[in-house]
């Protein structure tokens, strides 16, 4: 079944595009569910498709050694899954893992490769400013990683999962947001606990709703505002 129009205008590379050239890309769309720490490519492998997140988050994380993983990066609607095959690159270095469930539009990497070629340089140009954008991230998170307290940066987290979700409750398991944030458990608990008390957050069973996005952006570090500012900025004037 091929996706709606509002389905192609929800992710932000789509919804870019002329509508004649999101029609013509419908029919060799579909829609997917992403589930919950489901590989969408692996490192080291080549890459047979390409998804376009409407909503959910996907992870780049790289093995750094002794079975610990850190994230590098996060993509969702904004952006594609599979960057390498609009690069014309190798195969990637890091694994695309479902961080929080959602759905997206998935294309064989074939097809989106000649689809690139043939859309008057729309597509291309929206792919450009999304190379951009993760550029930023990228800067941004290792700047973060290196100079922000885990307090600032959890909070960070949180805020753009939240966005990525398009609401403020999402599942989420304390676990699985330390692996991401490359600590322990335990200090992800404390943060957690400590939001709760101040109102910004409540947690229960792995369910994180954001009570106070207010409060919650005045403990994160200026690193989300410039992200979020980058992806607005980069889809504004196509």
């Amino acid at each position: 079944m091929e996706p709606t129009a509002d389905e192609l205008r929800s992710n932000l590379i789509l919804g870019a595009l002329p509508p004649a050239d999101r029609e013509r890309l419908a029919g060799h769309l579909s829609l997917v569910d992403l589930e919950l720490r489901s590989v969408l490519h692996e490192a080291g492998a080549g890459i047979d498709q390409v998804y376009f997140p409407l909503v959910g988050v996907v992870s780049l994380v790289t093995d750094v050694g002794g079975g610990t993983v850190v994230e590098v990066a996060t993509i969702g609607y904004e952006g594609m899954v599979g960057l390498p095959v609009f690069l014309r690159a190798g195969p990637p270095a890091e694994r695309a893992a479902v961080q929080v469930a959602g759905r997206a539009l998935a294309m064989s990497a074939e097809r989106f490769r000649h689809d690139v070629a043939v859309l008057d340089g729309c597509l291309q140009l929206a792919m450009q400013r999304f190379t951009q954008v993760m550029f930023t991230q990228l800067a941004r998170n290792a700047a973060c990683n290196r100079s922000h307290s885990l307090r600032r940066r959890c909070a960070r987290w949180l805020l753009m999962t939240a966005d990525r979700m398009r609401g403020e409750t999402f599942e989420l398991t304390q676990e699985f947001l330390a692996q991401m944030l490359g600590v322990r458990r335990a200090s992800v608990s404390e943060i957690a606990g400590e939001l709760q008390a101040e109102g910004c957050i409540s947690y229960r069973r792995g369910t994180i709703v954001i009570e106070d996005r207010a409060a919650l952006e005045s403990r994160s570090c200026d690193c989300y505002v410039i992200v979020r500012d980058a992806v607005r900025a980069a889809y504004a004037t196509l």
